[in-house]
Protein backbone atom coordinates (compact mmCIF):
# COMPACT_ATOMS: atom_id res chain seq x y z
CA UNK A 1 0.00 0.00 0.00
CA UNK A 2 1.34 3.43 -0.93
CA UNK A 3 1.48 6.11 1.74
CA UNK A 4 0.65 9.69 0.92
CA UNK A 5 3.56 12.01 1.68
CA UNK A 6 2.57 15.68 1.57
CA UNK A 7 4.55 17.87 -0.81
CA UNK A 8 4.74 20.70 1.68
CA UNK A 9 4.84 21.47 5.36
CA UNK A 10 3.74 24.83 6.74
CA UNK A 11 3.57 26.22 10.24
CA UNK A 12 3.21 29.55 11.99
CA UNK A 13 5.20 30.02 15.14
CA UNK A 14 6.77 32.38 17.60
CA UNK A 15 10.44 31.46 17.69
CA UNK A 16 12.65 31.37 20.74
CA UNK A 17 16.27 30.47 21.26
CA UNK A 18 15.57 26.71 21.07
CA UNK A 19 13.08 26.69 18.20
CA UNK A 20 15.66 25.98 15.45
CA UNK A 21 16.63 22.70 17.11
CA UNK A 22 13.02 21.45 17.02
CA UNK A 23 12.40 22.69 13.48
CA UNK A 24 15.59 20.95 12.26
CA UNK A 25 14.13 17.64 13.47
CA UNK A 26 10.93 18.27 11.53
CA UNK A 27 12.87 19.23 8.39
CA UNK A 28 15.09 16.15 8.67
CA UNK A 29 12.01 13.94 9.01
CA UNK A 30 10.37 15.36 5.87
CA UNK A 31 13.57 15.11 3.85
CA UNK A 32 13.83 11.47 4.86
CA UNK A 33 10.21 10.81 3.85
CA UNK A 34 10.81 12.60 0.54
CA UNK A 35 13.91 10.45 -0.16
CA UNK A 36 16.21 13.50 -0.02
CA UNK A 37 18.31 12.85 3.09
CA UNK A 38 21.41 14.10 1.27
CA UNK A 39 19.97 17.62 1.51
CA UNK A 40 19.55 17.47 5.26
CA UNK A 41 22.78 19.22 6.28
CA UNK A 42 22.33 22.17 3.91
CA UNK A 43 18.59 22.60 4.55
CA UNK A 44 18.91 22.28 8.32
CA UNK A 45 21.71 24.87 8.34
CA UNK A 46 19.64 27.24 6.20
CA UNK A 47 16.55 26.87 8.39
CA UNK A 48 18.64 27.45 11.51
CA UNK A 49 20.13 30.65 10.12
CA UNK A 50 16.80 32.07 8.94
CA UNK A 51 15.08 31.33 12.25
CA UNK A 52 18.02 32.78 14.19
CA UNK A 53 17.59 35.98 12.17
CA UNK A 54 13.93 36.13 13.22
CA UNK A 55 14.95 35.72 16.86
CA UNK A 56 17.53 38.51 16.57
CA UNK A 57 15.81 40.99 14.28
CA UNK A 58 12.02 40.60 14.44
CA UNK A 59 10.60 42.24 17.59
CA UNK A 60 7.56 39.95 18.03
CA UNK A 61 9.43 36.85 16.78
CA UNK A 62 6.37 35.70 14.80
CA UNK A 63 7.05 33.93 11.53
CA UNK A 64 5.74 31.33 9.14
CA UNK A 65 7.84 28.49 7.80
CA UNK A 66 7.07 26.75 4.53
CA UNK A 67 8.95 23.66 3.37
CA UNK A 68 8.16 22.78 -0.25
CA UNK A 69 9.11 19.59 -1.99
CA UNK A 70 10.17 20.31 -5.55
CA UNK A 71 10.83 17.91 -8.38
CA UNK A 72 14.59 18.12 -7.90
CA UNK A 73 14.98 19.46 -4.38
CA UNK A 74 13.49 21.59 -1.65
CA UNK A 75 12.49 25.23 -1.18
CA UNK A 76 12.29 26.77 2.27
CA UNK A 77 10.54 30.07 3.00
CA UNK A 78 10.51 31.99 6.27
CA UNK A 79 8.05 34.90 6.34
CA UNK A 80 7.93 37.56 9.04
CA UNK A 81 6.32 40.96 9.56
CA UNK A 82 9.54 43.00 9.56
CA UNK A 83 10.49 45.20 6.62
CA UNK A 84 14.16 45.06 7.61
CA UNK A 85 16.07 43.33 4.84
CA UNK A 86 18.83 40.89 5.71
CA UNK A 87 22.26 42.22 4.81
CA UNK A 88 25.46 40.49 3.83
CA UNK A 89 28.29 41.78 6.04
CA UNK A 90 30.68 44.25 4.41
CA UNK A 91 33.55 42.56 6.18
CA UNK A 92 33.93 39.74 8.67
CA UNK A 93 35.25 40.43 12.12
CA UNK A 94 36.98 37.27 13.34
CA UNK A 95 36.10 38.18 16.95
CA UNK A 96 32.34 38.43 16.33
CA UNK A 97 30.13 35.39 16.81
CA UNK A 98 27.19 36.75 14.78
CA UNK A 99 26.78 38.00 11.22
CA UNK A 100 27.77 34.93 9.24
CA UNK A 101 24.29 33.48 8.62
CA UNK A 102 23.78 34.80 5.10
CA UNK A 103 27.32 33.87 4.14
CA UNK A 104 26.63 30.30 5.28
CA UNK A 105 23.31 30.29 3.46
CA UNK A 106 25.00 31.57 0.30
CA UNK A 107 27.65 28.85 0.54
CA UNK A 108 25.22 25.97 1.05
CA UNK A 109 22.05 26.87 -0.90
CA UNK A 110 21.75 26.73 -4.66
CA UNK A 111 19.65 29.91 -4.72
CA UNK A 112 18.30 32.33 -2.16
CA UNK A 113 16.64 35.70 -1.99
CA UNK A 114 14.14 38.00 -0.33
CA UNK A 115 10.60 38.84 -1.43
CA UNK A 116 9.02 41.97 0.00
CA UNK A 117 5.27 42.05 0.68
CA UNK A 118 3.08 44.97 -0.39
CA UNK A 119 1.39 45.10 3.04
CA UNK A 120 4.67 44.93 4.96
CA UNK A 121 6.99 42.12 5.88
CA UNK A 122 9.15 39.83 3.83
CA UNK A 123 9.91 36.25 2.93
CA UNK A 124 13.49 35.02 2.94
CA UNK A 125 13.76 31.87 0.87
CA UNK A 126 16.34 29.38 -0.33
CA UNK A 127 16.45 26.32 -2.53
CA UNK A 128 18.65 23.26 -2.32
CA UNK A 129 18.68 20.76 -5.14
CA UNK A 130 18.85 17.04 -4.92
CA UNK A 131 21.62 15.31 -6.80
CA UNK A 132 21.18 14.46 -10.47
CA UNK A 133 19.49 11.28 -11.54
CA UNK A 134 21.79 8.26 -11.41
CA UNK A 135 24.11 8.17 -14.41
CA UNK A 136 23.71 11.90 -15.11
CA UNK A 137 26.91 13.95 -14.84
CA UNK A 138 26.53 16.83 -12.39
CA UNK A 139 28.02 20.16 -13.28
CA UNK A 140 27.01 23.20 -11.33
CA UNK A 141 26.58 26.38 -13.32
CA UNK A 142 27.64 29.30 -11.09
CA UNK A 143 25.18 31.53 -12.95
CA UNK A 144 22.29 29.66 -11.31
CA UNK A 145 23.12 31.16 -7.91
CA UNK A 146 20.79 34.06 -7.20
CA UNK A 147 22.29 35.96 -4.30
CA UNK A 148 20.75 39.27 -5.28
CA UNK A 149 17.67 40.21 -3.34
CA UNK A 150 14.61 39.36 -5.35
CA UNK A 151 12.77 42.57 -4.46
CA UNK A 152 9.26 42.04 -5.63
CA UNK A 153 5.89 43.00 -4.36
CA UNK A 154 3.64 40.01 -3.86
CA UNK A 155 0.45 39.09 -2.09
CA UNK A 156 0.51 37.62 1.39
CA UNK A 157 -0.50 34.00 1.98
Amino acid sequence: MNEYIPAQYAMRLTVGEHAPRHIRRIVRSFLGEWDMPELSDAVELGVTELLANVVRHVPDRHCALLLLRQRTGVRVEVTDGSDELPRMPDRLDTETENGRGLLLLDATADKWGVSLWSGGGKTVWFECGAGPAPGTPHTRDPRTRDTQYAKKVSRKY
